[in-house]
């Protein structure tokens, strides 16, 4: 695999850069809640602006339809001063005469942070147009924002058509640490919860040949659940996944080394906790946790592994009497990691139950993506890759 990284540029000074991060943050009346995101992409900021470069610095925020002003990138620009401990200037708009004459003013080593793509629909449409907008006051394009690289957006795709294109250190960063998962130390072992069974049996299936096993949790296990005829109450089910589920069943046995809780903790109608068998869950019930024999299960096959890759949370975390499962799944994974094996975890709820546990420091990547993790090691072709890397 090659990649071409802004590293092999050699001459950046005097060069206008479209850089691409994802500051996709959470936003609370104006202000930043967390700024994970904002610090993981640094790296590629100080290394063009250190090379003498002029960085145009765009990015989404939200999903707006149109102009939204609490959507604002503004206040990103505001941190990102703070971070940088340098000036960032803001430009209300993304494209245009404006842009063109802000983008000339800039100095090396300067930074102009650009409004919201997505206020404008060409971003969405992967507009060609809009891309070459984008493009215009630029020399060279480098993508740094991995998270949306799954997304045929203008920004990550069309823009490629009429720049040099890059990628930034965070990118390169996140395609290294995934291939150590699609070629692992073994045991590798799997860890899926969260929802989505369109986007997580692809991935299952892909890493299924190279795993010792995948331990299922979270509301995608209710999905088998429900597959086998078992009551789910009142729990998430996703009522289009029988087709994506049934693969993972000979007959009626699901294939080894796909590993499903042996108990759920509920909340009953009561609203108490309680620890069941998946098949003794009442119509009234709702599965929101995984119980201590699957606790227990899970981390004899982690502690076992030499890779890990975890993505999703294994019931509703947020709520003190439902947290248990998650967070001591991510506190095995912690211990685990940072030498006696690698460990992976990725997606925005996964990582929010991570940090949970003090022990984020100890995993050897937390990646900024989710959908993008999944896609890329499910073996999708992503757009925003596209020229970037080559097989």
């Amino acid at each position: 695999m090659k990649i071409s990284s802004i590293r092999k540029f050699k001459k950046l000074d005097q060069q206008t850069v479209f850089l691409r991060v994802d500051f996709n943050v959470p936003l609370a009346a104006g202000k930043i809640k967390e700024d994970y995101k904002i610090r993981a992409g640094l790296a590629s900021l100080e290394f063009l602006l250190a090379r003498g470069a002029r960085l145009l610095v765009a990015t989404h925020l939200g999903e707006p339809s149109g102009r939204q002003p609490a959507l604002s990138t503004k206040p990103l620009a505001a941190r990102l001063k703070t971070l940088l401990k340098r000036p960032v200037k803001f430009s209300p708009e993304a494209i245009g005469p404006k842009v063109l004459a802000a983008a000339k003013k800039i100095k090396p080593g300067e930074v102009l942070m650009l409004e919201n793509l997505r206020f404008y629909p060409g971003e969405y449409a992967n507009d060609a147009v809009f891309a070459k907008a984008l493009a215009a006051p630029a020399d060279i394009y480098v993508n740094d924002a991995f998270a949306v690289c799954h997304r045929a957006q203008a920004s990550v795709s069309a823009i490629k058509k009429y720049l040099p294109s890059y990628a930034g250190l965070l990118l390169e960063q996140e395609i290294g640490a995934l291939n150590k998962v699609l070629k692992p130390r073994k045991p590798l072992v799997v860890i899926m919860g969260g929802a989505k069974v369109a986007t997580k049996a692809p991935l299952i299936s892909k890493l299924y040949p190279a795993a010792s096993q995948i331990l299922i949790g979270g509301a995608l296990a209710n999905n088998f659940f429900s597959f086998q005829k078992w009551e789910t109450g009142k729990s998430l089910v996703d009522k289009g996944s029988a087709a994506s589920i049934a693969k993972f069943y000979k007959g009626k046995k699901l294939v080894p080394k796909i590993i499903l809780p042996p108990d759920v903790v509920v909340k009953t109608a009561g609203g108490e906790a309680r620890v069941k068998a998946p098949a003794a869950v009442k119509s009234t019930e709702k599965i929101l946790d995984i119980g201590p024999k699957t606790i227990s299960l899970y981390a004899d096959y982690i502690k076992k592994a030499q890779t890990l890759v975890w993505n999703g949370p294994f019931g509703k975390f947020e709520e003190n009497s439902f947290k248990h499962g998650t967070l001591a799944i991510a506190r095995l994974i912690a211990s685990r990691s940072s030498g006696r094996a690698y460990g992976v975890v990725g997606g925005g709820e996964t990582v929010e139950a991570l940090k949970l546990t003090k022990m984020a420091e100890y995993v050897d990547w937390i990646s900024t993506a989710g959908g993008a993790m999944l896609s890329y090691l499910g073996g999708d072709k992503l757009p925003g890759l596209k020229g970037i890397i080559k097989n």
